[in-house]
């Protein structure tokens, strides 16, 4: 049996802060979705929401939400949490449920309302829980622990500013042409290096934003969409989430220790490294098949590492693919097409979901003046706290 599913439908609430309830952002978005894929809600068997932890009860409970939003209907509902990963673990999941015969059309939506400023941990004094203690430990925002890898970078390999800027810079262009883009407006490297200083050596404008926002998808089974006339549609071929292994010789926040009772020889490559593989393995292709790639650009240096991490060029070498213009719109291998966080902000449970929707668009063709010429594979890359991994690989 063919472990590929459709995607018969994308579509997005235009991110930014808003000031309103995740769920009209959801239910926005899933509309959009169904109007792409020209279905009704009716027509959906299957509804898989990705959590928001900030938004009160309905949020830890969104699959239901959205479809009470929506009408219900009788669909069979999922509810699923990974921090940054939700939105790749609920495509996970219908794509689970396709495969296994137990829907042919699944809809799926994640969309969050977040806070001003950097994200904290939930409310309450929790002293097992690493999130909570990275903070009150080791007084490690989001942005001290960007800031503490790009350090690593410089001191390894040499990165510079001037190469964190260059990443905005690139961003920033692509997420001038998305109308769904929280900032369209172009960068310059002069302007992110007058910006203030965050977290040493990045700046206001190395690091994203949190934002409001909303992406969701129509997934079916291949039978289906041939059914309704689509001979070619976009296919979802692997979807990794994968947890890291132990010994890890560099921990990402908020990890701090892991049970020893797994220890085993030291692998290769980083845990981010070992998301990626596990698609490509799963697709039967690899890095030299990809015409583009949408990864988590929390920080400008943090998008370098993934350039290595899924395999795009050695360890050390992404800032030369910046330097070079290659991940840039028009280059070998462009990278964020979509503008990426840079240009979206953090919405959390979404944010996966939008990185397969810029995959669609692309490899439909229908990306408009960010188009990819002749896209025909993309992988998505994200990573959620407490070893939730994230990659999408789509063809078509």
């Amino acid at each position: 049996m063919s472990a590929d599913i459709a995607v018969l439908g994308a579509g997005m609430h235009p991110w930014g802060k808003w000031g309103r309830s995740f769920v009209e952002y959801g239910r926005a978005a899933a509309r959009a979705a169904l109007a792409d894929a020209g279905l009704d809600w009716t027509d959906v068997q299957s509804i898989v929401g990705a959590d928001t932890v900030r938004s009160g009860y309905p949020g830890y409970v969104a699959g239901a939400t959205f479809a009470q939003a929506l009408g219900w209907q009788g669909a069979r509902v999922t509810s699923v949490y990974a921090a940054c990963a939700s939105g790749a673990q609920a495509i996970g999941a219908a794509r689970a449920q396709i495969l296994a015969g137990l829907a042919d059309v699944v809809l799926v939506v994640g969309a969050d309302a977040a806070p001003k400023g950097f994200f904290a941990p939930a409310g309450g004094d929790r002293p097992d829980d690493p999130d909570w203690l990275r903070f009150r430990v080791l007084g490690a925002t989001n942005p001290a622990y960007f800031a503490l890898y790009a350090r690593r970078r410089m001191a390894l390999y040499g990165d510079t500013g001037e190469d964190f800027a260059q990443v905005k810079v690139k961003n920033a262009a692509a997420g001038l042409l998305n109308p769904n883009a929280r900032y369209r407006k172009a960068v310059t490297a002069e302007e992110v290096a007058a910006s203030a200083i965050v977290a040493d050596p990045l700046r206001l404008l190395d690091i994203c934003a949190t934002s409001d926002g909303g992406a969701a998808l129509v997934l079916s089974s291949m039978d289906f969409a041939r059914s309704r006339g689509v001979a070619d549609p976009v296919r979802i071929r692997a979807v990794s989430t994968v947890t890291p292994t132990y010994p890890r010789t560099v921990l990402d926040l908020p990890d701090i220790a892991t049970d020893s009772v797994t220890a085993g020889v030291a692998g290769s490559g980083s845990f981010r490294a070992s998301i990626a593989r596990a698609a490509y393995e799963e697709a039967g292709l690899g890095p030299d098949d990809l015409s583009l790639a949408e990864v988590y650009d929390l920080s400008t240096a943090l998008e370098l590492e993934w350039y290595e991490d899924i395999g795009l060029c050695g360890e050390g070498e992404g800032a030369k693919l910046v330097r070079e213009g290659a991940t840039a719109l028009g280059g070998r291998i462009p990278v964020n097409t979509s503008g990426g966080l840079a240009s979206f902000g953090e919405a959390v449970p979404a944010q996966a979901i939008a990185q397969v929707c810029e995959l669609t668009w692309q490899l439909r063709g229908t990306a408009g003046e960010r188009q990819v010429a002749g896209a025909r594979a993309g992988i998505t890359a994200n990573q959620g706290l407490f070893g939730h991994g994230s990659a999408v690989v789509a063809v078509r």
